[in-house]
């Protein structure tokens, strides 16, 4: 076995990495960019490399620094994680002539699964199923929608070189498809350094099923089942689970035994997935082989009860499968879900911030939580806005899903957006909970997973002014213990006012739909209660206890807890598993902001990829106006009304940041 590791890769994944080599008494060496100086993964590693600026073309993802990195600390083998190069076969090749042991499979397993269209020609050969379609050389865009409507529509357009959704996209009528090849190969350019792609038929209800498989070097293969990872936005996974529900045994079986047939035909060692679309009536079809290990790894580990980064550890040793196909079992069920920085409501776009205030539920036998952020880390545009990964476990799908349900609502995020509450509402989706699946599943569902802000309830409003009113308190008593005359009227803490009625009001604004509303609460002193005079009725606050953000409150008789959070502008309020944002007002100073009149904003932090027309163009509500590209996705620039162009900011190739202004839009009496 290895004395010490690299691992070339950052977050999370490096963390998992790091926990299990540790486990195994391995010496770990982490690397990371400027970004990352102060970073998780960085502090829980033995030793730690600076690799350079943070871009990943400039640190995580230049090959001669990382090999440079493992001869300096005396690593054996190095770790690629998931993404940067962990499918990269120049990397294999260059470990393996610096004498450095690759912890993934064989170069040549890479190289044949690398391209999906060469994998699609192995899988044939080795008699897996396909799904029709163009996997050729002729990248003519009138050639490649010819194959198109030979196939038929609707059709997939994927990037060869693809994987974690990039470079993809659906066409649905002829007409839309020369604009989405353009699009998706910008796209798969920019992300793999490759702008090849393949057409297949578009199957209108798939799930997306994968089996886990393991090679070793001596010739043994086997399978640890499935998972379904059919829920998805931008083509990549939200939610995972496994085993699939609904999988018939024999299936299970077929599939198994086909996955491993694609990996030994390929020579494969070490961990793998081989992605399926499984459809209505059971039959399946091969998409892709991913030659390294997945982020929904953690669910196949819950049910199992391995540990698939040791089973890495000890294939790449030179050691046999630590398992036996017949003396793995299926145990339970398991759900991950990913919590990313992105705002569901502007379609799943990327956000950026510090984690002004992270409570996570405690973790267990049936909680998990890998993650490679703490409370005062920033999520930045240069990398994926994952946050963490959740992972719940029990004796089956349904009490799973009730686990899945409480971790979410403890799960208390602040400081950026997140898909917390989107995820809560996906959990609690009836047709989630009937096994209702397929990849457009939130499509499907969007209106009933996608909520808008709700009014604050009683409980949210009630917990934010009782705990203003006793940080006030806290801060009169420290102020009163350093004062020179402690029993100073002004240094009491019980409302008292000079010829005024012991009261205040706290004065705040909801947004509802976007659209803000005043709230007011006034409190009134009574002895040692509030008396709360709140929009529908009045309430005694008979004991408050407040801990930091942590508030335990009886109200009239009613006891709860609520966390709540200041940032300086607005109260973030955790109570009953919801989470609510009131802005306080300081009277004299709120006011009505101006809109932007005709101007376009950028909705996040990226680079103009193209400018779609010019300086007098007249323009139709909704065409498309400029493509940005921040953290590898694209999203396009619509015109929010007809006009015309006035004014265009910025040309293909600037960098801008959030909220800038792109162009200026004359839309005249409008």
């Amino acid at each position: 076995m290895f004395t010490k590791i690299l691992i070339a890769n950052r977050g999370e994944i490096a963390c998992r990495v790091i926990q299990t080599a540790q486990k195994l008494g391995i010496r770990t060496v982490a690397v990371y960019s400027e970004a990352d100086k102060n970073a998780r993964h960085v502090a829980m590693a033995d030793e730690a490399i600076y690799l350079g600026p943070a871009p990943a073309k400039d640190s995580y993802l230049k090959t001669e620094l990382i090999i440079k990195a493992a001869k300096e600390t005396g690593s054996q083998a190095v770790h690629p994680g998931y993404g940067f190069l962990s499918e990269n076969a120049d990397f294999a090749k260059a470990l393996a002539e610096n004498d450095i042991e690759f912890i993934g499979p064989p170069e040549g397993a890479i190289i044949a699964m690398g391209s999906k269209s060469a994998a699609k020609e192995i899988m044939e050969e080795a008699g897996v199923p396909l799904v029709k379609g163009y996997h050729g050389e002729n990248q003519e865009p009138e050639f490649l929608k010819s194959q198109a409507d030979d196939i038929g529509y609707p059709v997939i357009i994927k990037a060869t070189a693809g994987g974690g959704g990039k470079g993809m996209r659906i066409v649905w009528k002829a007409e839309e498809f020369e604009s989405n090849l353009a699009s998706c190969k910008r796209e798969s350019a920019a992300s793999f350094g490759d702008d090849k792609v393949l057409v297949e038929k578009y199957i209108t209800k798939p799930r997306h099923v994968e089996i886990q498989v393991f090679a070793d070097k001596h010739g043994n293969a086997v399978h640890l089942f499935e998972r379904d990872c059919s829920v998805q936005r931008r083509h990549q996974k939200v939610i995972e689970e496994a085993p699939a529900p609904g999988m018939a045994e024999d299936n299970r079986q077929k599939m198994g035994e086909v996955a491993i047939r694609a990996a030994q035909a390929i020579g494969y060692v070490g961990a793998g997935t081989v992605e399926f679309l499984y459809d209505e009536d059971g039959s399946f079809y091969f998409m892709e082989m991913n030659t390294r290990l997945q982020v929904e790894h953690p669910v196949t580990e819950k049910i199992t009860g391995q540990d698939l980064v040791e089973w890495q550890l000890k294939v790449a040793a030179g050691q046999e499968l630590p398992e036996k196909q017949e003396d793995l079992r299926i145990n339970g069920h398991a759900f991950e879900v990913r919590i990313y920085a992105e705002d569901p409501r502007q379609d799943f776009l990327p956000a950026t911030g510090s984690l002004l205030h992270l409570s996570t539920p405690e973790e267990s036998n049936h909680i998990r939580i890998d993650t490679g952020v703490r409370q005062g880390d920033t999520v930045s545009v240069h990398y994926d806005p994952m946050i963490a990964k959740l992972i719940v476990w029990d004796h089956d799908r349904n009490a799973a899903l009730a686990r899945l349900r409480g971790a979410l609502a403890q799960y208390q995020v602040v400081g950026l957006t997140t898909n917390v509450e989107f995820l809560s509402a996906l959990a609690s989706n009836q047709a989630f909970e009937d096994c209702d699946l397929d990849t457009n599943f939130i499509e499907r569902y969007r209106d009933e997973l996608i909520l808008e802000d709700a009014p604050a309830d009683e409980d949210a409003l009630v917990a934010a002014t009782v705990y203003q009113l006793v940080q006030r308190e806290q801060a009169a008593k420290k102020s009163a213990s350093q004062s020179a005359d402690p029993y100073s009227p002004w240094n009491q803490v019980s409302g008292w006012r000079l010829n005024t009625d012991n009261h205040h009001a706290f004065e705040y604004i909801d947004y509802v739909d976007s659209i803000p509303n005043d709230v007011v609460v006034t409190t009134h002193f009574r002895g040692d209660e509030y008396l709360l005079e709140l929009p529908e009725r009045e309430l005694k606050i008979h004991a408050a206890e407040l801990n930091g953000s942590n508030l335990r409150l009886d109200a009239a008789g009613k006891r709860f807890n609520a966390t709540v959070v200041d940032d300086g502008k607005s109260l973030h309020v955790f109570v009953n598993g919801n989470y609510q944002v009131l802005e306080k007002v300081e009277r004299g100073l709120a006011g009505d902001s101006e809109d932007a009149g005709g101007s376009l904003t950028a909705p996040m932090p990226g680079t103009v990829i193209e400018v779609k027309v010019s300086e007098g163009d007249t323009v139709e509500a909704g065409q498309p106006l400029i493509i940005l590209e921040a953290m590898k996705m694209e999203h396009t620039i619509n015109a929010p009304t007809a006009g015309t162009v006035a004014e265009i900011l910025y040309s293909a190739g600037d960098l801008v940041d959030d909220g800038a202004e792109l162009l200026i839009l004359d839309a005249g009496e409008d």
